[in-house]
């Protein structure tokens, strides 16, 4: 009865999305959607997914990374699923921590306040003061591992049964998709192995002082409660505008997920500005825990090749590192691959917004037909994903000229040899590398004379 519910609530969209392409569904013209149509049509589907729940929100959020699944302006609107969770009340939440530590909320804190500061599709936030420090109480949904089982029953079988009736390359990336996310979701309604992530990521970035993890107070720590330290910060998606420098954040967003994807190997999977807040002293604080995945050597080593063909600005080598990490079947034809290759890497160094940039792509005949192209985005490379759909989204929300490339080329080479050296590579600092440690080094000592010099004409 479940499976029907979830039928009935998203079969009207999919029946509609149909007739796109068909007017009478298998035969007939296509019918002309308008721009106002696709749009009133992707808010209408987020309203839908909200209603079923918490574990199609989430699902949802693991799909607005997929561009190559889901075109605009439904991919936008899916990222929107975030802020439309609403809380759980009170008592119920003070039902969970009394379960958890035997003593009321009130006898185990100073003070907790019953409004939280966040609700997420499996937790939620609350403040409160514990032995004179402030920490943030994050509790476990009531009886959302139920809701999660019941949901991803449903969820599999309606994916199973379109790739047996739609053997494609787009349906059979919704089912993997549903697969991974089944494969994942565990470890996130477990708050013991979020505690154990969290504390591997602090001591990572122990020696970064332009980024914050917040401590985990193990002694609180149980399996539907976790508490941390509490940081003040603003969402990196609502800060004010023009009071951004969006190169140095998106910079500083780029370092910390290069380390951890590509020197840590301890990937934070759930990208998304909700758990990343600028603190009042310009350091990035990062949040949420409960989703990571172990990067294995061999898949940085095919990441960083294909990384530095694209800096080279070399095709050729792009479409191999492409090949590698295994984007295409094998059906895919070479020629087509090195085109896109070319195109990539020709975007990458236009002065151009992100919008002119899609146009120009696709003008290309090649880029018009990548929707149907035989792409595979295989599991660890979809969390990847999302982290490039995060990076350009800040970049882009405060300077439309934005170029995740350009801006990312600086990062990588300045710690390239960090990320060769933990994989077990010589690495003799290169030129390019050197150039970009100086420009970085010139850079901040640029900004500390500024802020200095701006604080003493304040004073005045």
């Amino acid at each position: 009865m479940h499976t029907l519910r979830v039928v009935l609530a998203l079969g009207p969209f999919v029946i509609s999305l149909l007739r796109d392409q068909r007017r009478w569904l298998w035969w007939g013209a296509p019918i002309v959607r308008t721009a106002t149509f696709h749009r009133k049509r992707a808010e209408a589907l987020v309203e839908r997914i909200a209603d079923l729940g918490p574990t199609f929100v989430k699902l949802a959020q693991v799909f607005a990374a997929r561009a190559d699944l889901i075109p605009e302006p439904y991919l936008s609107q899916l990222g929107t699923l975030t802020d439309q969770v609403p809380p759980v009340p009170w008592e119920a939440i003070r039902d969970e921590i009394v379960r958890s530590y035997g003593e009321q909320p009130e006898e185990l804190f100073q003070t907790i306040d019953r409004v939280p500061v966040a609700a997420a599709s499996l937790g939620q936030v609350h403040r409160a003061r514990w032995m004179g420090h402030d920490v943030a109480v994050k509790v476990l949904r009531p009886g959302i591992e139920h809701m999660v089982a019941r949901d991803l029953r449903s969820a599999r079988k309606i994916t199973a049964w379109a790739a047996r009736r739609w053997p494609v390359p787009h349906v059979q990336g919704f089912q993997a998709l549903v697969e991974e996310f089944a494969a994942r979701i565990g470890e996130e309604m477990d708050f013991r192995i979020e505690a154990d992530y969290a504390t591997e990521v602090r001591s990572h970035f122990a020696g970064n002082p332009r980024v914050v993890i917040p401590a985990v107070h193990r002694e609180l720590t149980r399996q539907r409660v976790l508490v941390l330290e509490y940081i003040e910060g603003k969402r990196v998606d609502r800060l004010t505008p023009g009071g951004v420098d969006s190169t140095r954040l998106a910079g500083l967003v780029m370092e910390v997920y290069v380390q951890m994807m590509l020197v840590d190997g301890l990937f934070h999977a759930d990208p998304h500005p909700g758990n990343l807040l600028l603190a009042p002293d310009g350091r990035l604080v990062l949040l949420d825990f409960g989703m990571m995945v172990r990067v294995a050597p061999e898949l940085r080593m095919k990441l960083i090749r294909t990384v530095f063909a694209s800096i080279r600005r070399d095709p050729k080598a792009v479409a191999q590192g492409f090949r590698d990490l295994g984007l295409f079947t094998p059906t895919a034809d070479p020629a087509q691959v090195e085109r896109l290759s070319e195109l990539l890497v020709a975007m990458a160094s236009t002065k151009s917004t992100t919008q002119q940039r899609i146009e120009t792509m696709l003008a290309d005949r090649v880029m018009q037909s990548l929707y149907d192209f035989p792409v595979i985005l295989p599991r660890d490379l979809v969390y990847f994903a999302r982290t490039a759909a995060l990076i350009e989204g800040i970049g882009t929300k405060y300077d439309p000229y934005f170029n995740a490339v350009e801006v990312g080329t600086p990062v990588v080479m300045r710690m390239r040899s960090r990320i060769l050296r933990s994989l077990g590579e010589q690495a003799e600092p290169s030129l390019e590398e050197m150039a970009a440690v100086a420009g970085f080094a010139a850079g901040r000592a640029w900004r500390s004379a500024r802020d200095w010099i701006g604080d003493r004409l304040a004073l005045r």
